[in-house]
């Protein structure tokens, strides 16, 4: 009985939306700023429940966190990016400094943005993770261009300079290219940087950054992030299918 009132009311619910929305072009402007602000606030609930929703039903789990981890590993992570679907799942023109959820941000100096930026369903058997990051550039006029991906603030609780920290992913690109992760950890008013350079033919790969190449005060980590820095990318396409950190101590000499 309960089952069949709660599908009455929804369809009293849909019906009643059709109708303020197929009388939309003739309503009060008053009485549609009301029914504006009333849609946008069920509009909010509705996303909400998708989001979960598409979580909870796609394929693998979204929200895993199953990736191999080094022996000794202390705390892990994979960005929610590569984890569950995002609300806003794309950039189009990406200005510099747009934001794709609450970790990614684009860094470049185009006159005028040809570059994408598109989560998308991963479904390959050997994927882990649930989603990936497409970024497609097309003409680029800029002399640089670089994703930062910003680290919770639990990455740095506890990081000394005996750890590790291991950055992996599995890229895919189109034309092969440069590519250079760059790990930054602000402690107070400076920055210790430690620059990498990605193997060209490897799909899968895996960086270390050793935390004592770098003169850190333990004691004033602010924040750690991790730029991508893509040399001379015009007319590429390249795919991160899963993105993860690590961190381990290193082994005593």
């Amino acid at each position: 009985m309960n089952k069949l009132v709660g599908r009455l009311f929804h369809a009293r619910v849909r019906r009643r939306w059709r109708r303020v929305a197929d009388a939309a072009e003739q309503t009060d402007l008053t009485a549609l700023r009301q029914q504006r602000n009333e849609a946008r606030k069920l509009s909010t609930e509705l996303d909400r429940l998708i989001h979960v929703a598409d979580g909870r039903l796609a394929l693998p789990k979204l929200g895993s966190s199953s990736f191999p981890r080094p022996h000794g590993t202390d705390w892990a992570w994979r960005p929610q990016l590569w984890c569950g679907p995002l609300p806003r799942p794309g950039l189009s023109s990406a200005p510099s400094e747009s934001t794709l959820g609450e970790e990614v941000q684009v860094f470049h100096d185009c006159n005028a943005s040809e570059v994408t930026l598109r989560q998308l369903r991963n479904k390959r058997v050997q994927d882990l993770a649930p989603f990936g990051l497409r970024l497609d550039v097309f003409k680029f006029d800029g002399s640089f261009l670089s994703l930062a991906i910003n680290l919770p603030s639990d990455a740095a609780v506890g990081l000394g300079r005996d750890h590790i920290l291991r950055a992996e992913t599995i890229l895919e690109v189109e034309t092969q290219l440069e590519i250079y992760a760059r790990l930054n950890i602000q402690n107070g008013p400076n920055t210790e940087q430690i620059i990498r350079k990605l193997p060209e033919q490897d799909q899968t790969i895996r960086v270390d950054f050793d935390i004592s190449d770098t003169r850190i005060n333990e004691k004033r980590i602010e924040k750690i992030w991790l730029d991508l820095i893509f040399d001379a990318p015009d007319m590429n396409q390249v795919i991160l299918r899963d993105l993860t950190f690590a961190r381990h101590r290193r082994a005593a000499l």
